[in-house]
């Protein structure tokens, strides 16, 4: 049974380096990673296609197009390394030191490459969108209730309402509240 395993990992092994020769296939990709093909038994093409899956995973689409053009664009010896390089660190779990190391590479892709900026769009987005929605909330409640204290307070110090009070009090009879208080309404 295992050595049927293997002869099918290399029959994908080499058609797999026929298609990373003319482009990345990604459903070949996962198949090769559900094999999980000792790293030692990979080459570089395929760690590169590897890395590149990665990439794609972390950043779909147009991010994966950006970043590949800040590396030096497709097909340039640097992209190729750093794809060989994300899939010996990712895949091989390999420290490979350098950019990828400590917080180097890594770093980078967490935090966009384009600065440091978070990881707000892709997997997050919903958490943080969910996030963004709560803190608007506590914000207007917060507001709310400044303005509710607020206007209570001027609420009650109304003339009619200051009329009241005294009349309350026993400071004024209601012959004296009656007259003050058709007075406040003219």
């Amino acid at each position: 049974m295992e050595k049927i395993a293997f002869a099918i990992s290399i029959i994908l092994l080499l058609n797999f380096g026929l298609v990373a020769a003319h482009g990345h296939n990604f459903a070949e990709i996962k198949q090769l990673l559900g094999l999980e093909v000792r790293c030692n038994e990979l080459t570089e093409e395929q760690l590169e296609a590897i890395g590149d899956y990665y990439m794609e995973q972390m950043h779909p689409g147009e991010a994966h197009e950006l970043m590949d053009e800040m590396m030096g664009g497709k097909g340039s010896e640097s992209l190729k390394q750093m794809h060989i390089q994300m899939a010996k660190k990712l895949y091989c779990k390999e420290d490979v030191g350098g950019m990828m190391g400590s917080g180097g590479m890594m770093n980078m892709i967490g935090n966009n490459m384009m600065g440091n900026y978070p990881l707000y769009y892709g997997y997050n987005s919903f958490w943080n969108m969910l996030r963004l929605i709560f803190l608007i909330g506590v914000i207007a409640l917060i507001i709310w209730l400044i303005y509710k204290f607020t206007k209570k307070g001027k609420e009650s110090e109304t003339p009619i309402n200051i009329l009241k009070k005294r009349y309350a009090k026993g400071e004024i009879n209601k012959k004296q509240f009656e007259e003050m208080k058709k007075e406040l309404r003219e």
